[in-house]
């Protein structure tokens, strides 16, 4: 496929979730690094290509490594209690001329549209100002933080006219008081804090690593229960901001690199995705199947299998091939299950698989859980570095078109599956060719 069919046919898979994303919220935090970053000008790009679309966006920037280097600067050195700066009256107002400075530049990042430009005519505004009321964190453990705050009151009816008027809304990490102060604000908890007052469909926070790793292996999605789990185990202030956005009620929360060019279209866009998101309806998970798994497996199987969708498998035969199975599990109920199988060639320069007995409740279809599991085995095969799949299907043949799957002859089989076909089923056949990503 050349490299233009490749993205007219990206752009057409894109459209559900264009659609889904017109006239949502999204709050967008980008850490001061990032800002320094030359990946930053694409993610603008970025950014105003959302807004194009329709998605109402604030985004919200810290400044920490700017702030870090000013004191140095002037002598001042930096202290910190739990991830808060501490903040004197001579360091506050090395803040704010940092802050500010940092607002302007990101501001007028938005305003470039030069001709033959990503952002050519898209006359994107910038609103910002004294959208969030702030008071002082006090003492904590017996340390006073001084003029570091923590939000009292966001401008919601007002950031809610500019987002309806298709303006960006940016929030700087500073909140004035009632007395006419100025406080110094975490960016993560402004970000938090911004997502859940706005009811914001998903919190994007970028970061430097592309992925949370546990055990070494990268993690492409959590529950909430997963993942306060992990957060025993990994020191990221953005996971712990996740799990507060989501358990204050916003849906999806993404982490992604802010490194990597085009993370966040391929994250919002594709159903791979490019980063980890931490989720709240945390009552469904995907997960390997385990051996107490079979009895409600079969319950899952024998109605398709009575009906000849599926080849009838024993009770022993699925306890033996259980380590295969990939279920979906509501509330502890198994819902929807399939099969990855590596087949093993000889002399075969490509890893394949073949993805079977795919099965769901009927009281739980159209729900996208079918899909959702194909996207889980799919992470799966590219972990085993497997770059095709192979189906065989006889009433289900559409709906693996639909997930990306091509129909080809019996010929294009593996050969180990080709002596298997059963020709009295005449069961269609479809491959799926996976992009694996390069471990160099």
């Amino acid at each position: 496929m050349s490299d233009d069919n490749a993205s007219l046919n990206w752009f057409r898979h894109a459209a559900p979730y264009i659609n889904d994303l017109r006239s949502s919220t999204l709050v967008i935090g980008i850490p001061g690094d990032a800002l320094e970053q030359a990946n930053f000008r694409n993610l603008v790009h970025d950014l105003a290509l959302l807004a194009s679309l329709g998605v109402r966006l604030v985004v919200v920037h810290g400044a920490r490594a700017q702030v870090n280097r000013a004191l140095r600067a002037q002598g001042i050195e930096s202290h910190f209690h739990e991830n808060n700066r501490i903040t004197n009256r001579e360091s506050l107002e090395v803040i704010k001329a940092a802050v500010g400075r940092l607002r302007f530049e990101i501001e007028a990042a938005f305003s470039q549209g030069l001709p033959d430009s990503p952002m050519a005519r898209s006359a994107l505004k910038v609103i910002s100002g004294n959208l969030v009321t702030a008071r002082p964190c006090g003492v904590l453990d017996g340390v006073d933080l001084g003029w570091t705050g923590t939000v009292r009151r966001m401008e919601v009816n007002t950031i809610e006219q500019a987002l309806d008027q298709g303006a960006l809304v940016l929030l700087s990490p500073l909140g004035t008081s009632l007395t006419g102060e100025l406080f110094n604000i975490n960016y993560l908890d402004l970000a938090a804090e911004a997502a859940r007052v706005l009811h914001a469909e998903k919190l994007v926070l970028f970061r430097e690593p592309a992925q949370l790793t546990l055990d070494n292996n990268p993690v492409h999605e959590l529950s909430i229960v997963q993942a306060e789990q992990a957060a025993a185990k990994i020191q990221s202030e953005a996971l712990q901001c996740a799990i507060r956005a989501c358990n204050s009620g916003i849906a999806r929360t993404h982490l992604l690199s802010y490194r990597q060019s085009g993370v966040l279209i391929q994250e919002l866009f594709r159903r791979e995705g490019a980063g980890t998101m931490i989720y709240r309806d945390s009552y469904e998970v995907v997960r390997r199947a385990r051996i107490t798994d079979v009895g409600g497996i079969l319950g899952l199987i024998r109605p398709l299998e009575k009906q000849g969708v599926l080849v009838r498998r024993s009770r022993e035969k699925l306890e033996a091939e259980i380590e295969h199975f990939t279920l979906v599990e509501v509330d502890g109920t198994p819902v929807a299950c399939a099969a990855l199988y590596p087949i093993n060639e000889d002399n075969n320069t490509t890893f394949t698989a073949e993805i079977a007995c795919v099965a769901s409740h009927p009281e739980f279809r159209g729900g996208g859980r079918g899909a959702k599991l194909m996207r889980h085995l799919e992470r799966q095969a590219r972990t085993l570095n497997i770059g095709e799949l192979y189906v065989l299907t006889t009433q289900a043949e559409h709906w693996f078109i639909e997930q990306g799957f091509e129909q080809i002859a019996i010929s294009d089989l593996p050969a180990s599956r080709k002596s298997l076909y059963n020709i009295q089923r005449n069961s269609r056949i479809l491959r799926k060719c996976l992009t694996i990503a390069n471990p160099s």
